[in-house]
């Protein structure tokens, strides 16, 4: 039961000693628990893309009420982590396809280099000071080796780019990239430490030029950040693709 039901409020979690969570939380706490348990599932594709979620069943698997599940899927949601299905709960995003990643990067470079310039000309001293907490709250990230962590660093790095857009001042521009979800989507197709770091000094480039008031500079290091992102990534598409013509080699072989 949980709090709609027994009209308590839902404070702790059960005890679980087999994969359950199992320190007391209170409603809030309890779903921030559940959220950075299913991000760290979906980060290691224990949580396969494609699949259906439901909120009772999860409820059972992490030996918490519905009323966490909920509000931590409903905050999934708007990260673009989780569809909701009406009527069927809720479903994990497809892998991107390679066509589709090269569009989104083809998108990104029409619009991030032109909003890191403007941010560099209009970007408050304010926002200025939320892109260096943005990068320090990475790097605190980067510290930690869990899957958990590296997915809480792709939702951080996809805030880091909203805030660029939206120091950029036009909120068109904010709205179709926040749309897209690229950084989620990028970061669901592997685990690897190496990304993080190589991230986290070229976003040094973006926000040093965008804290120098230099529009070029900012324009050139946020499409130097794209172009290499792209390129590390492409190489996961290179990888699956040969490795699925060798596979076809070996089955005409046999």
């Amino acid at each position: 039961m949980d709090e709609a039901t027994t009209g308590r409020p839902d404070t702790t979690l059960a005890r679980a000693t087999d994969g359950g969570l199992r320190v007391d939380r209170t409603r809030g706490r309890l779903a921030d628990e559940v959220y950075d348990t299913l991000l760290a599932q979906l980060m290691s594709l224990r949580i396969e893309p494609g699949s259906r979620v439901t909120i009772d069943a999860l409820a059972r698997e992490l030996r918490v009420s519905q009323t966490p599940i909920r509000d931590a899927l409903n905050r999934m949601e708007a990260d673009g982590l989780v569809v909701r299905v009406p009527h069927a709960g809720y479903r994990i995003p497809p892998q991107i396809t390679r066509e589709r990643f090269e569009d989104m990067v083809e998108i990104r470079l029409l619009l991030e280099p032109a909003a890191a310039r403007h941010a560099a000309e209009r970007a408050s001293s304010e926002q200025v000071s939320g892109l260096r907490r943005m990068i320090d709250e990475m790097a605190e990230l980067v510290e930690g080796d869990r899957h958990a962590a590296y997915g809480a660093f792709g939702l951080r790095d996809a805030a880091f780019h909203d805030l660029v857009a939206d120091s950029a001042g036009n909120q068109v521009v904010r709205e179709a990239l926040a749309r897209l979800h690229t950084h989620v989507h990028l970061f669901r197709l592997l685990y690897d430490a190496e990304v993080t770091f190589l991230a986290m000094g070229e976003h040094e480039e973006v926000l040093g030029a965008i804290a120098a008031r230099d529009p070029d500079a900012a324009a050139y290091a946020m499409r130097r950040h794209i172009l290499l992102s792209r390129d590390r990534f492409r190489r996961l598409f290179d990888e699956s693709e040969e490795s699925g013509r060798s596979g076809q080699g070996l089955d005409e072989a046999t």
